[in-house]
Parts: structure tokens; C-alpha cells; sequence
């Protein structure tokens, strides 16, 4: 006779254990202290925060690592870098010293903006877990913060944040300084004797410093690394990727979970599939241009502004007198953005088209135009705006350009020798700029080829805007648009530098 065993659960039947005992056995859920500006994001947040601050504060903290990557992709000195970045952190992640402050880390505003950061780092954990191309981009681009922050951080406060951490490191004992005294002073470069007795030595395994060990910076022995207090970033970098590393993998484990949940699951699939390029919207005060006349006889001079996809729309526009839907509704929007009328639009297009009847226009394409500035069709809501001009993520990743059409991105959608072609029609003619694209499409940087050639084509105008102080850095920020294409090129060719206009980072949204 089987004996039956009650504690046993059969295989074929659904465990009915509760969930929560399981895994979830006491939460508690507290508001926690920021007693430092700088933060390796070991303990996750418990408190409870408002949706909308859940997907604006991943949104602000997503623009930097974006920029970050883009100064990468573009090879800017971490000089550079830290110039370009420093003012877009002080408007969308700043935070600022406790030594700012009176009261120290406990004053509300210092608490408020490392609440921030802290979520807001957190929340990206969860868009970036899921692949393993996300999980390596994340880590890279939050370890170059983090680097930035911390060799911009007050040296004091360093110090304190340094001695807070418990990482896996070990001091060196005078008494083996002074024996390995001749090792140290030879395998240090710019390294003082007076410096081995009186400086800070550190012993760790020679794989969390691999940075040192390449560039023969440090004495090795036994498998272990000597490193001089003044190379400490380099172990608390390490030890910041290596927590982000694992971090990341435990939350790959719990994705599954999040899926039952229809609030964020949306918010977190659309936050990833913007980490190639941040999605943007026009906001009114891109579409003013001082001085600009916009009419229909005016399109043809301003082509000379225009992006490599709007030019490509332009120039097949002019040969065929014809472009096909998607073409016409990505050109329209596109001058809708400029600040042309709908009256002017029309006449654009009614003359465009040549080869056609005033009947046949107005039966086949007079509508679609009026609905597009929401002149006719629509809901309340939409009535009198119509549809926004196309960013740049939108072009990339929606309606694929097939036989006959001329929509979409060039960098993206074109074959490399049609790309070199069109780029050599429109005046791009340099080697170095012309291999440099080649190289940002083979690996998918299609945007920071559309910068490269925009930098290349106003390298005087942005260099006079630099030296005389008249544009921010902010208002140089990697363009995600491309009515911010038009409007930069168009400021920057007419020498109108005292009205840059607000920075397209004002008018992101993911």
C-alpha cells in the first residue's frame, strides 16, 4: 500500500502557496535619508510616489544618459563631456552640494533632488533589464555619470562618501609600504618617495581595477593590486559596476512580475524603446524664427536648412512633382512645424503638383492636408492643432519606407552608396565626415550621423557661437528633431545668435 504524504504537493496540481508569504514575507515601506550627493543605488526606494512623478522623473534622468552616450559616440574629450553635460544636469538632475546648504544634507530641497535621483535610477533599472544589449548600454552609461559626478564632487564630502562604503578593499600596512617601497615607487608613475610613506595604499584583487592593471599604473603582486589613494575613483567605479551589474540581473529575475501590472508595463517598454534616441515633441516657441518669412515661395530658399530627410522629401518632390502618402503627411507636418499656414501649405502643394487638375487635387489630397492641421476630422481635443510634426525616434522606428517612397531616414533606410550619393549631392563632399557616417550606420548611431554632418556643415558658425559666449551649451545639445535641425541651421547661417531660442530639451517627452 502507497503511503500518502500530505505535506507533499503533487507536481500535477497548481501549487496553492501564497505568493506572498513566499517572497514578499514582511514588506515595509519608509522614507529614507540621502546623507551624501553621491549614491551607488545599493538599496532599492520603499516609499510610495505619484505615477506622474514615476515616468517625469525616469524621462529627465533618461535626456542625460542619452546625451552622455551621444559624447561617447562622438568622441568628446572628458573635458568636453563635462562642459556639455554640467548644465543639462543643473536643469533636469541636479543636485546640489551638502556644503550649499545650511542645514546640511537634512534640508528638504537636498533631500527632495537625491529622491529623485535615486528613483529615478531605479525606474530605468526596470526598462534596461530585460536584453542584454540594455543591461550592458545602462551599465556604461551610468558608470560615466557616476565618473563625472565624482570627480566633480567637493573633495571633503568625497571623503566622506568614500569612508561610508564598505567595498572590498584593503589597507597597506606601513611596515609592507616600506618593504615594497622600490616596487611601488617603480611601477607608479609621477610617484614620490615622500608619497609611499605619507599617502593612503589600498590592496585589492587586480580584476576590479582593469583600467590601472592596462595602463600600468599600479605595482601587481599575488594577484593583488596596490593602488595609491589618489587612483581611488577607479575602485569605487569598479564597485559600482559590479553592484549595477548584479543589480540589473535581479531585476531581469523579476520582470516577469511587473507584466499583471497595466500602469507601468507601458511606461517602462516605451522608456526602452527610446534609449537609441529620446522622442520629442515641437513646443510653439520652435516654430518663431525672428526675422523668417514662411510662405509657399519661400520653401525652396530655406530647403538649405533642412535635414537630410526633409531635403531627400524636397529634392524627389521637385523631380517627380509627386510624393506618396507617407511622404506627403512626414514634409507636411515637417513645414507645419516651420510655422507655414494651411492656406500656404495648400498653395505649396496644389503648385508642387504639376502634373495634376485642380479637381484632382482638391478631390485626393485637399483634405488630407486640412485634417493634418486638424482643420477638418478629429475630436474636440485635436480640433484646431492637428497632428505634430515627426521627431526623429518617430521617423526611425514607424513606417518603414517601401518601392517608390522616399519617407523615413537616409542614415537609416538608405543603402550606404545611395546614403554617400545623397550626401555628396547635397554638398558633403569630405572624407573624414563621409567615413564617419559610414561608421555611425554600421553600428546603428543614425542620429549622431545626422549630428556629425550638421556639426560639420556650421563647424565656423558653432565655433563663433562658442568663442563669443552667445549660445549655452544647452542650446548645442544632440538634435532629436528635425524642425530643431532647421531652426539651429537657420540661426546659426543668419548669424541671429542672440535668439538661439529655448533648448529642444525643454520640449522633450517621452
Amino acid at each position: 500500500m502507497i503511503r500518502n504524504d500530505s505535506a507533499r504537493i503533487d507536481p500535477k496540481r497548481r501549487a496553492t502557496i501564497d505568493y506572498k508569504k513566499k517572497q514578499f514575507a514582511t514588506p515595509s515601506f519608509q522614507q529614507q535619508d540621502y546623507p551624501h550627493r553621491l549614491n551607488l543605488y545599493h538599496v532599492p526606494p520603499t516609499a510610495e510616489i505619484r505615477l506622474e512623478d514615476f515616468e517625469q522623473w525616469a524621462i529627465d534622468r533618461l535626456r542625460i544618459l542619452a546625451e552622455l552616450e551621444a559624447c561617447s559616440f562622438r568622441n568628446k574629450t572628458p573635458a568636453e563631456t563635462t562642459e556639455h553635460i554640467k548644465p543639462l544636469l543643473e536643469k533636469w538632475l541636479r543636485l546640489d552640494a551638502n556644503s550649499s546648504s545650511a542645514h546640511g544634507c537634512t534640508e528638504t530641497r537636498l533631500q527632495d533632488q537625491r529622491r529623485k535621483d535615486h528613483y529615478s535610477h531605479f525606474i530605468l533599472r526596470l526598462a534596461f533589464s530585460s536584453t542584454e544589449d540594455l543591461r550592458r548600454r545602462f551599465t556604461r552609461v551610468e558608470g560615466a555619470l557616476f565618473r563625472l559626478r565624482f570627480q566633480t564632487e567637493n573633495a571633503r564630502e568625497r571623503q566622506d562618501f568614500v569612508a561610508s562604503l564598505s567595498l572590498d578593499w584593503e589597507a597597506v600596512p606601513d611596515q609592507e609600504k616600506r618593504t615594497l617601497a622600490q616596487d611601488l615607487l617603480n611601477a607608479t608613475p609621477n610617484l614620490k618617495k615622500s608619497d609611499i610613506e605619507d599617502g593612503g595604499w589600498f590592496k585589492v584583487d587586480f580584476e576590479t581595477v582593469p583600467e590601472l592593471v592596462e595602463a600600468r599604473r599600479i605595482f601587481v603582486k599575488g594577484g593583488k593590486a596596490y593602488v595609491p589613494s589618489k587612483e581611488q575613483m577607479s575602485i569605487v567605479l569598479a564597485g559600482f559596476h559590479d553592484r549595477l551589474e548584479q543589480g540589473l540581473e535581479l531585476t531581469a529575475r523579476a520582470l516577469p512580475r511587473l507584466d499583471e501590472d497595466d500602469r507601468l508595463s507601458p511606461i517602462l517598454n516605451h522608456l526602452s524603446n527610446n534609449f537609441a534616441i529620446p522622442d520629442s515633441t515641437l513646443a510653439d516657441s520652435d516654430t518663431a524664427l525672428s526675422g523668417a518669412t514662411i510662405n509657399a515661395s519661400s520653401i525652396d530658399p530655406l530647403s538649405a536648412h533642412f535635414p537630410l530627410c526633409m531635403r531627400n522629401l524636397h529634392m524627389t518632390l521637385r523631380k517627380n512633382n509627386h510624393l506618396k502618402h507617407f511622404g506627403r503627411l512626414q514634409y507636411t507636418l515637417f513645414l507645419k512645424g516651420l510655422g507655414l499656414t494651411m492656406e500656404d501649405c495648400l498653395i505649396f502643394w496644389r503648385q508642387s503638383f504639376k502634373l495634376i487638375t485642380d479637381e484632382t487635387f482638391n478631390k485626393e489630397y485637399r483634405y488630407n492636408i486640412r485634417h493634418t492641421y486638424g482643420d477638418v476630422g478629429g475630436d474636440a481635443v485635436r480640433r484646431g492643432r492637428g497632428y505634430s510634426p515627426f521627431s526623429c525616434q518617430k521617423i526611425l522606428t514607424e513606417h518603414p519606407p517601401g518601392s517608390g517612397e522616399s519617407h523615413g531616414c537616409p542614415y537609416r533606410h538608405f543603402s550606404v552608396d545611395n546614403l554617400t550619393s545623397l550626401l555628396q549631392v547635397t554638398g558633403v563632399n569630405d572624407r573624414d565626415v563621409l567615413r564617419g557616417v559610414k561608421e555611425d550606420v554600421d553600428k546603428k548611431r543614425f542620429h549622431i550621423a545626422c549630428n556629425r554632418v550638421f556639426e560639420w556643415a556650421h563647424k565656423t558658425e558653432i565655433r563663433q557661437v562658442k568663442d563669443d559666449g552667445t549660445w549655452k551649451t544647452a542650446d548645442l545639445d544632440t538634435i532629436v528633431h528635425p524642425n530643431t535641425y532647421f531652426k539651429r541651421s537657420y540661426l546659426l547661417k543668419r548669424g541671429l545668435a542672440g535668439d538661439s531660442g529655448q533648448s529642444q530639451a525643454d520640449n522633450m517627452e517621452m
